[in-house]
């Protein structure tokens, strides 16, 4: 009994305000670092809120200096790195871009990234069901999915897709959070999780951007899943919703 409650103990979330650096690769070519503060934290993983869009699965660096019962190794180091991966990420408001933010969850894996990450910095993972001797989570990736469920990037296909035409404005931004690049375009398709969107944005995946209808007035944090030519020649975007649902007309 005694065992239990210490290990409880163990797991209890510290309220602790520390200024934490968060780095991030969202694709090959484009990365970001962030200055903000915790929210709380345990040995096994913190809490935070960031201006930068992430999305559960992906993998980010914390830097920070952190008192050294709360760390699982680098005691003595001034400044302690650790890599986590992102558990949960909620949109807590709305308005400009630069005005968004996000409450993440990350539960941390230890002192390096898996060599998949390295190759596919866009790669997105689980955890086991509990840490490890050394106070950390262990890495799996997703099983594959049979091809009927899933869509043309490889990933889950979560909601029908619909043919439909909508105009819609899609946004990429620097590491800053400044807008960089942008046009008005249609969609081939879209459901209330994503949409294909034809593009002459050099956009790779793996990177976010926000996707918004003038005529809804709505917009929407999406991450990009494939980019491909069709057999009209004609690039596309296939993109994932992360943050809400996307408002179809005419669908119930």
């Amino acid at each position: 009994m005694e065992k239990d409650v210490k290990s409880r103990r163990k797991r209890e979330r510290l309220g602790l305000s520390l200024p934490v650096q968060v780095y991030c690769r969202e694709s090959a070519d484009f990365e970001w670092k962030e200055m903000t503060r915790l929210v709380d934290i345990t040995q096994f993983g913190a809490g935070l809120t960031l201006t930068h869009p992430t999305e559960q699965g992906r993998l980010i660096l914390l830097t920070m200096n952190l008192p050294r019962q709360l760390r699982c190794y680098d005691h003595l180091e001034p400044q302690y790195k650790v890599w986590g991966v992102v558990r949960y990420s909620s949109l807590q408001s709305k308005g400009e871009t630069h005005q968004l933010k996000y409450r993440v969850g990350v539960a941390f894996i230890g002192k390096h990234p898996p060599p998949s990450y390295i190759t596919d910095p866009s790669k997105r993972y689980e955890v086991s069901s509990s840490p490890n001797e050394n106070g950390v989570w262990l890495l799996t990736e997703p099983p594959t999915q049979p091809k009927s469920l899933v869509d043309f990037s490889g990933h889950p296909r979560r909601e029908t897709r619909y043919t439909i035409q909508e105009t819609v404005i899609i946004e990429a931004f620097d590491s800053e959070g400044n807008v960089i690049a942008a046009e008005q375009t249609i969609t081939e398709d879209i459901s209330r999780s994503g949409a294909c969107v034809f593009t002459t944005l050099e956009i790779n995946p793996g990177r976010f951007v926000r996707m918004t209808s003038l005529e809804k007035g709505i917009s929407a944090t999406a991450v990009v899943r494939s980019r491909r030519k069709g057999t009209d020649n004609m690039m596309r975007l296939h993109l994932e919703i992360i943050d809400c649902k996307w408002i179809i007309d005419g669908i119930d």
